[in-house]
């Protein structure tokens, strides 16, 4: 068989594929409730994300908590993902990062970090995704979609980036590793809004409600009291 090309170092085609979910925030702006226990149509957004992994195709799947572990995990226990939990969530989103890139298997050849705000996000977008990581430039290791010239998520990268977050100090993660190698990153032009949506405070629920039509709901023991 021919070799597979290669672009700075990484194949070119994603191989096998595992994604970090990162759901080990306070929620702080929710009132200090998990926004990804949000239901949109009765489903929590921490399932409707890793369906939407596993029907893309996604080979691994690690979940990263900390803040409300104990209530969320009830809620992924049907899935097969390997949860892992932040032991000092207030270290920040990088502690997390490194913990779940820890966490995969050295066969990963593609990383997907993904967060669990973004509700619109399905499996075609992710596809989507990982057809731009395939075609991705020459000498490029990084894929972020960007979304009328503003950064999305989630973020696709090879396992050589994996590995020099991880050999790098405890302060580095994804965010850090593209600011100091631009050249190596292909901003991923796109006009699907899905990347872009989040929901991270009260005003983004009533927004995507007026944008969408669609409503998030907290689960009923999660609700703010009448």
């Amino acid at each position: 068989m021919p070799e597979e090309k290669r672009a700075g170092g990484c194949l070119v085609s994603p191989g096998t594929v595992g994604a970090v979910v990162l759901a080990a925030g306070a929620g702080s702006r929710m009132g200090h409730r998990p926004k990804c226990l949000l239901e949109l149509n009765g489903v929590p957004l921490i399932q409707r994300l890793l369906m939407a992994l596993s029907v893309a195709g996604i080979d691994e799947h690690v979940l990263v908590l900390g803040h409300h572990a104990e209530r969320i995990e009830p809620a992924v226990r049907d899935f097969t993902v390997n949860v892992v939990r932040n032991a000092v969530p207030d270290a920040g989103q990088v502690s997390s990062l490194r913990l779940g890139l820890r966490a995969l298997s050295s066969k990963v050849d593609t990383v997907l970090i993904a967060l669990t705000d973004l509700p619109l996000l399905d499996a075609p977008d992710i596809v989507d995704l990982l057809d731009a990581y395939r075609m991705r430039p020459e000498g490029t290791l990084v894929v972020q979609p960007h979304v009328e010239g503003l950064p999305g998520n989630p973020v696709v990268f090879c396992s050589k980036v994996r590995e020099e977050i991880l050999g790098s100090n405890a302060m580095v993660g994804c965010k850090q590793w593209q600011v100091d190698n631009p050249c190596k990153v292909h901003r991923w032009t796109s006009n699907n809004p899905h990347y872009r949506v989040d929901v991270d405070s009260p005003q983004d629920l009533e927004s995507l409600a007026v944008l969408t039509g669609l409503r998030l709901r907290w689960p009923i023991d999660l609700q703010d009291p009448m």
